[in-house]
């Protein structure tokens, strides 16, 4: 069966009719095409007009000396750089002398006969109280009083001393020191 065999004929679908152009459509297409054509003048517009739209430069003489500007107050210093306000004959009151003797002096540069022959390396008073905790791939885990450190040979101790060796005696880890000190692992 076919169209052609139907009983009644049909009539052909209605075509659409065309949309009026509108106010509306006519303003907005006016409006896209200015708004194009000044997109497209306005970068010439400043191309062509520097002096309006350029980077102005500061007007002075053009040498290397620096400006004639008055100077400006500081308002923070270091206290590195703060200069005595103090008068210059006032002398700071004098303090008395703790008599407590903290430490020695050495016979360097003295010539005094009857003075006795100090010693000239004087000990760090009281022990450095640092101990050996583990040993591992070339390097010592050490702690004493402000924590624990990881050094190896040549790295500096808590003694002031250096990590001379890291050996093995009777199945327990040692370091040695440059002072010849011994630390065992516990």
């Amino acid at each position: 069966m076919t169209d052609f065999d139907a009983d009644e004929p049909v009539a052909p679908p209605k075509s659409r009719a065309r949309r009026g152009v509108t106010a509306l459509d006519r303003v907005l297409t006016v409006t896209g095409l200015v708004l194009a054509g000044l997109s497209a003048f306005f970068p010439w517009y400043v191309f062509l007009n520097e002096d309006k739209f350029g980077i102005n430069v500061a007007e002075g003489d053009r040498s290397r000396e620096l400006p004639n500007w008055p100077a400006r107050n500081v308002f923070s210093v270091s206290p590195l750089a703060m200069v005595n306000k103090n008068a210059a004959d006032a002398k700071p009151p004098e303090l008395p002398v703790d008599p407590l003797t903290t430490a020695t002096a050495t016979s360097i540069g003295r010539v005094d006969k009857d003075a006795a022959a100090l010693p000239e390396s004087q000990p760090f008073p009281g022990s450095t109280g640092f101990r050996l905790l583990h040993v591992a791939n070339g390097r010592a885990l050490i702690q004493d009083g402000t924590g624990m450190y990881v050094v190896r040979v040549g790295s500096i101790l808590p003694d002031d001393s250096r990590l001379a060796k890291l050996e093995q005696r009777d199945g327990k880890w040692v370091i040695v020191t440059s002072k010849g000190d011994i630390f065992q692992n516990d």
